[in-house]
């Protein structure tokens, strides 16, 4: 695997996420590690943020976040335009958010999944092609969502 990923935790996802990075080297996959890199207590925008930013600008392929449910991460991360960020907590979702998503960042709660499945999950989602055909018009429609503008009265 010759993919640059990023991987971002807050303080409860930084010990699956130091797994995680170690998993992915093993996978051949370039890693950019956008922290956090200690136990001490963050606010998890501040991290996922980032990475969140690179994916939409098109610098980053993919990402991988990780919060202590996972839900925090995956509510900010979706606040950026293109972003399709799926929380996943099991292997068939994880497939099923790039076949029929084309998700583009990868959610878990580091509280929720244990480190084995978290790289089953991982695999899964990295491993997994998206149909596209009907799924692609689906994706079209989140896009022009994305690009509505709010009129103001």
């Amino acid at each position: 695997m010759d993919k640059k990923i990023a991987i971002a935790s807050d303080h409860a996802g930084r010990e699956l996420k130091d797994d995680l990075i170690d998993y992915l080297k093993e996978l051949g996959a370039q890693v950019v590690d956008m922290g956090v890199n200690s136990n001490v207590s963050v606010d998890y925008p501040d991290y996922g943020s980032p990475l969140a930013d690179r994916v939409s600008s098109g610098e980053i392929d993919k990402g991988v976040l990780i919060c202590g449910t996972g839900i925090g991460m995956s509510i900010l991360a979706n606040k950026f335009k293109g972003v399709r960020a799926a929380l996943v907590s099991d292997v068939y979702s994880a497939r099923m958010s790039r076949e029929h998503n084309d998700a583009n960042v990868l959610v878990i709660g580091g509280r929720i999944v244990g480190k084995g499945l978290a790289r089953e999950i991982l695999k899964t989602w990295l491993t997994t092609k998206f149909e596209g055909g009907r799924h692609q018009r689906r994706l079209d429609k989140i896009t022009e969502v994305e690009n509505r503008t709010v009129k103001k009265d």
